[in-house]
């Protein structure tokens, strides 16, 4: 259980020289006084962002960042948008935008600032400008700083937290009621992540909570058609934090680290130690095996922490030194080795739990961490090769107001392409359209629903259905599909 707020620890300052003529970072302009927490990339370009900043009554309350009107995230407008139920703030929480465009809450570890566990939900209606509460699962007593993923059809899952046995349960959008599912888990969800993996199957490093063993490394995966989970074997190297860590002395955090797919078929998982180096692994998805990674140096680690894909397939990670002290250092992980990267100016006194990482559609990484000073990490790398996506367009000639069905492919990306574990999500493998004026450079963003798909690393076909705002400028323009940061190429049309 990781503290409410950022409290009693010792900063560690490490003396490592970075090669960097300019910084990677950006700070975002004009943040309100809020803290920064939790985010999400809604359909239509904004990003939602939860105020975690712990003031007095302000846990319900959420902002939207849209971008300027040149697409720049960093000179945006912020604008608080509904407040959720009077009886949820949670903090810790499942969540996940679904494919109709909603974004749902559920659970969290805290209530109002107070440690609760809650089974509280709810899901957020952008077009409207709603919350609607949404009932547990029947029989839950806790879902709290729950595992959560949506499936490649479209479901989204939840697992509870804490309940024994282990408890899952797959969400009706329409009607807001759950059906059980999940047999066979090797133990509960606590402080585990859920990976979608290419083929629609979710990979799981199990955390050990309540099993009471000093060591393990079971993993398992579940299997959508059986509603299955089935333990796989071994990781080469022990993920979670535990007592046996520090010699069998200490007191365990049983913490994990993020873990994401790349679009090279690779899955890197980090790990958490709270008396030396955190371990990473390499999961090979068509291989079906594990090789160690290297060991983060310094006695680094990531004791919950977020991770994001990059455009080219770098995955930019924030790390700490043990479980939940300060001083983050930040690395990108290549595929074969570990590379530090300058750290943005709350870096010395952040610890790797603060962090939320975004991909934006831009191909920027946005960084939250409880604060109000809000920053976008660029990375130098060119797009990975073969992922982008496609479209047909039926016709050059769109009508702002209307809806069309715009088809393609690739329209998911090649991974969720964010990470962090049970406490929270925000995977971005569904699809935007983004509309620029040519005689102005106006951008507007069109609202994306109903993709029939949210498979990853699924070369197609693929729809969805694109609301053209009636704001849109008219005239000659180009329209792109992004997804996960990555462009198509710009089609030429002509808005009306």
């Amino acid at each position: 259980m990781k503290p409410l707020r950022m409290l009693g620890f010792v900063t560690v300052i490490l003396c490592a020289f970075i090669a960097s003529a300019q910084s990677p970072w950006t700070p975002v302009n004009n943040v309100p006084n809020i803290g920064a927490g939790a985010v999400a990339l809604l359909t239509d370009g904004r990003v939602l962002v939860h105020d975690e900043s712990g003031n007095s009554g302000t846990w319900g309350n959420w902002w939207t960042l849209t971008p300027s009107s040149t697409g720049d995230y960093s000179k945006g407008t912020w604008t608080q948008v509904a407040t959720m139920p009077s009886n949820y703030g949670p903090l810790y929480f499942g969540s996940a935008v679904l494919p109709d465009g909603r974004y749902i809450a559920e659970g969290g570890e805290y209530n109002f600032g107070n440690a609760s566990w809650t089974t509280l939900g709810a899901i957020y209606d952008p077009v409207a400008n709603t919350w609607t509460s949404v009932n547990p699962p029947s029989g839950w007593g806790r879902i709290g700083d729950a595992a959560s993923t949506v499936l490649s059809n479209g479901t989204y899952m939840l697992g509870s937290c804490c309940d024994t046995p282990p408890k899952t349960a797959l969400l009706n959008p329409s009607t807001l009621t759950w059906t059980s599912t999940g047999s066979g888990k090797f133990d509960v969800y606590d402080e585990e992540g859920l990976t979608l993996l290419p083929g629609g199957t979710l990979l799981d490093v199990d955390a050990y909570v309540f099993k009471y063993q000093s060591n393990g490394m079971n993993y398992e995966t579940y299997n959508p058609g059986t509603g299955a989970w089935t333990s796989q074997g071994n990781t080469p190297v022990q993920l979670w934090d535990s007592a046996a860590n520090c010699g069998g002395s200490g007191r365990a955090s049983y913490e994990l680290g993020p873990a994401v797919l790349r679009p090279d078929g690779t899955v890197y998982a980090t790990g958490a130690n709270s008396c030396a180096a955190g371990h990473t692994a390499i999961y090979n998805v068509s291989a079906g095996t594990w090789t160690a990674g290297p060991d983060f140096p310094n006695d680094l680690d990531i004791a919950d922490g977020p991770a994001a894909l990059l455009p080219d397939g770098n995955v930019l990670m924030m790390t700490s030194p043990t479980v939940f002290n300060q001083g983050a250092v930040f690395f990108e992980w290549d595929g074969t080795k570990l590379n530090q990267v300058q750290a943005p100016p709350n870096g010395p006194t952040d610890s790797s739990y603060y962090g939320h990482m975004l991909v934006l559609p831009t191909g920027q990484v946005l960084l939250t961490d409880f604060s109000n000073d809000v920053e976008i990490y660029t990375s130098s790398g060119s797009p990975y090769p073969g992922i982008a996506p496609s479209a047909l367009l039926t016709s050059v000639a769109l009508h702002k107001g209307s809806t069309l069905t715009l088809f393609g492919n690739r329209f998911n990306g090649a991974s969720q392409a964010n990470a962090y574990g049970d406490d929270f999500q925000d995977a971005t493998n569904y699809p935007l359209v983004r509309i620029t004026n040519k005689s102005t450079g106006q951008v507007t963003y069109c609202r994306t629903h109903d993709h029939n798909t949210m498979a990853v690393g699924y070369p197609g076909p693929a729809y969805t259905h694109v609301d053209i705002p009636s704001t849109t400028p008219t005239g000659a323009s180009t329209l792109e599909v992004v997804a996960n940061g990555i462009a198509s190429q710009k089609y030429q049309i002509v808005v009306e």
